[in-house]
């Protein structure tokens, strides 16, 4: 199929099974008091959305029918980049990014997406419901925006490809490897020898299936959800970097919520997330077996070679620099010495 055809076809199925509950959510929302946009860019399939259609009923059942949360799943109201905009002008009034593709705007976002800088959930959750995710948080809370205060998981991501399974650092040289619109990861794919693309996630699969670009790293869930096994062949078991999702807000559109709804609001979202939290970590443990079953090939990866690769190359000394002893400081309280 013709990656537009395909393109047009899967958006018409995903406005097929939407469309049942968007004409709900219009027929609720004539009763509303307050009816709010949230969109993410993920499949109605994902953990994050199963959790956020929970927590929008949770909502509206608490609020007493004042408050109903429209769910906006898989980039419905645009690309990352533009669904970010929206939430800044107060188009959108919730989304939840990525913290490097937030760290567009909020440069001190990024800093939870160092490469190989996290070992396990429990440092994790530890340093963002911690003191780094409280200084994050604060800096993201300077502009017309805010984060909720338990982040969402995305999990540790993996390295697929199409042509060659990757193994050691030399494996990834010249690969066009597609990557989120955002500087630290291009950066650190640059240094680990890659030809790094930004592309939103939106075109991932277009992209892939095309050979624009031949490679795109991810969680085994977004892998599995969005279908990217079938136009990828091998996958590298590489931890390289843990990613999550704020939950992101308009400032004055939460405003204009009495005191009484926002606790309703930010305390479902906030369950929510720790719920879904341990939804991916549950989800990543089984997929392993149903990707194999779908034709992906795995290997595990020489995670100290990558490490030494990004230490030669200056990338933790070039980010330290960048974020300031401070932000790398609470950083490093959690992870041990980086670089």
């Amino acid at each position: 199929m013709h990656p537009t055809s395909r393109r047009s076809f899967l958006q018409g199925i995903s406005l097929a099974v939407a469309a049942p509950a968007l004409s709900l959510i219009s027929t609720r929302a004539s009763a509303a008091e307050f009816t709010l946009r949230y969109a993410n860019n993920l499949p109605v399939t994902h953990p994050m959305n199963m959790r956020a259609k929970e927590m929008a009923s949770r909502i509206l059942a608490e609020s007493k029918g004042r408050v109903d949360i429209q769910v906006f799943p898989s980039n419905q109201l645009g690309s990352d980049t533009d669904t970010l905009s929206q939430l800044r002008s107060g188009a959108v009034d919730f989304f939840t990014l990525s913290p490097l593709i937030l760290g567009t705007f909020v440069p001190e976002a990024q800093i939870s997406g160092i490469g190989f800088a996290f070992k396990s959930y429990d440092e994790v959750w530890k340093a963002l419901d911690g003191d780094l995710g409280a200084h994050v948080r604060a800096k993201i809370g300077t502009t017309s925006i805010f984060a909720f205060e338990k982040i969402w998981n995305g999990g540790f991501r993996q390295i697929t490809t199409s042509e060659r399974p990757v193994a050691h650092p030399k494996d990834l040289k010249g690969l066009k490897l597609r990557v989120p619109p955002s500087p630290l990861w291009t950066s650190m794919f640059k240094d680990l020898g890659t030809s790094p693309a930004s592309v939103n996630f939106a075109e991932v699969y277009s992209a892939l299936q095309t050979h624009v670009v031949e490679g795109q790293e991810n969680p085994l869930s977004i892998i599995y959800t969005a279908k990217l096994y079938e136009v990828q062949k091998f996958c590298a078991l590489s931890n390289h970097m843990w990613d999550g999702f704020w939950f992101l807000a308009n400032k004055d559109s939460f405003s204009r919520l009495p005191r009484e709804l926002q606790k309703i609001v930010a305390d479902a979202i906030n369950d929510a997330g720790v719920k879904q939290r341990q939804d991916v970590q549950r989800l990543d443990q089984t997929l392993r077996a149903k990707l194999e079953s779908a034709g992906l090939r795995f290997n595990e990866i020489d995670t100290d070679a990558f490490r030494k690769q990004l230490n030669l190359s200056g990338f933790y000394t070039d980010w330290r620099s960048k974020f300031g002893a401070e932000t790398w400081g609470l950083l490093e309280k959690y992870t041990g010495t980086l670089g």
